[in-house]
């Protein structure tokens, strides 16, 4: 016991939820990457991969958790790389699907948005922390000029993921008392801002538009009109349940189409992996949609724990954050815990069709190589920061905290 308790130290709550969520990720992506597999003539290719980013994060959890959390005030010049890695990848990155959002090192990618998420984190929570009211205007200046030059660079290549951070950080701002007239401010301009563009992407010619805009129209049409295009690619019938149901399937709502016969024939209360057969012809089933595969394979039990846990990380980061005697730790607990939350129910909205596609990954869950590896130090840190629960408060830090707790 205690050379587990060497090893695993930090909040064993949310040990307890990283390793769910790690072992949840090896049941589903195995069977979600059928058509890897088929491609690569190789059974245990997509898995051991996958495997093999999931083991290089939990050596990083590990090696995090000791980390004292001073040192992730770092996180400041790693947003600095961060930004010309979004630069490199604007000019010369990798198209995939019509984006240019990947960096290609060898035979691996790296996705530099990733690593601008949690630098930025840490860099909002380390300005927020050194808020005082004679520094409040500066520091709000500061902090909006990194995220609106951040997202602005993400947003040609990445809608979603700007705003997913843009939001993280706004609530960051909000739990860190920003006055509520500068965050109507920020409101104000963004409505503003998403008015023009909407407007813009309406108004324009599609073939006048950049490829990305055009690719969100079409996704903002689908979603708001239900309407689809006329060129089948199936037939009309589709089976559902082991029956067949009336159901049109076309190019443009084939994504959506087969998540929602996915969900639908996860009717049974519990299952068992690989039993699903939509993994064959869901594009993206082991990660975009893998919430999807998860609730037809493993049932209404399995969709219902994987989004428990998402809950379960947000209170016990909530919990955590409270007992933190230090403001630094104490935002960035709740900046990596909203941030994972919330893109875990982005993830899942879309799965359901209540959200136009986003291309957002379930976090720790969905295959990946940055991603899950970012997700895994997104961990380290809140176990890092989970230490100091019991310390005493750093009267350096807040001298009123810290004069309550010694009296």
């Amino acid at each position: 016991m205690d050379f587990f308790s060497r090893i695993f130290r930090g909040d064993k709550v949310i040990w307890g939820i990283f390793i769910s969520l790690c072992i949840i990720s090896l049941l589903a992506v195995f069977s979600a990457t059928s058509t890897l597999t088929y491609k690569h003539m190789n059974h245990w290719g997509p898995i051991l991969r996958h495997a093999f980013f999931l083991i290089i994060g939990i050596f990083c959890v590990i090696f995090i958790q000791r980390t004292p959390t001073r040192f992730f005030s770092g996180l400041i010049l790693i947003l600095g790389a961060s930004i010309f890695l979004l630069v490199v990848a604007l000019a010369f990155g990798q198209d995939v699907n019509g984006a240019q959002r990947w960096i290609g090192i060898g035979g691996f990618t790296i996705q530099p948005s990733e690593f601008a998420k949690i630098s930025l984190i840490g860099t909002i929570a380390f300005l927020l922390s050194k808020q005082k009211e004679e520094n409040q205007n500066t520091l709000f200046y500061w902090m909006i000029g990194v995220i609106a030059f951040t997202c602005g660079l993400i947003v040609t290549e990445n809608l979603s993921t700007a705003v997913l951070v843009f939001s993280v950080c706004f609530i960051m701002m909000f739990i860190g008392q920003v006055q509520i007239r500068k965050l109507l401010m920020i409101c104000v301009v963004g409505l503003v801002a998403l008015v023009l563009l909407l407007a813009t992407i309406k108004i324009i010619p599609e073939k006048s538009l950049p490829d990305r805009f055009t690719t969100w129209k079409a996704r903002i049409d689908r979603f708001s009109t239900g309407k689809e295009a006329e060129t089948f690619s199936e037939p009309k019938y589709v089976t559902v349940n082991g029956k067949k149901v009336e159901y049109e399937i076309t190019d443009e709502n084939f994504q959506v189409s087969h998540a929602k016969i996915a969900i639908s024939n996860g009717y049974k209360v519990i299952g068992l992996p690989g039993s699903g057969v939509e993994r064959d012809f869901l594009p993206q089933a082991y990660s975009d949609f893998i919430f999807a595969i998860i609730i037809e394979e493993i049932g209404f039990v399995g969709g219902l724990v994987v989004l428990v846990l998402y809950f379960f990380l947000l209170i016990r980061g909530g919990i955590l954050a409270s007992k933190c005697p230090k403001l630094f730790p104490k935002y960035l607990i709740l900046g990596l815990t909203t941030m994972l939350v919330i893109q875990a129910l982005m993830n899942m909205a879309v799965a359901v069709n209540l959200i136009p596609v986003t291309g957002q990954p379930l976090p720790l869950i969905s295959r990946g190589g940055t991603s899950t590896i970012i997700t895994c130090i997104y961990f380290g840190m809140i176990l890092s920061c989970s230490n100091l629960k019991d310390e005493m408060p750093d009267a350096s830090v807040d001298e009123d905290i810290a004069n309550v707790a010694y009296e």
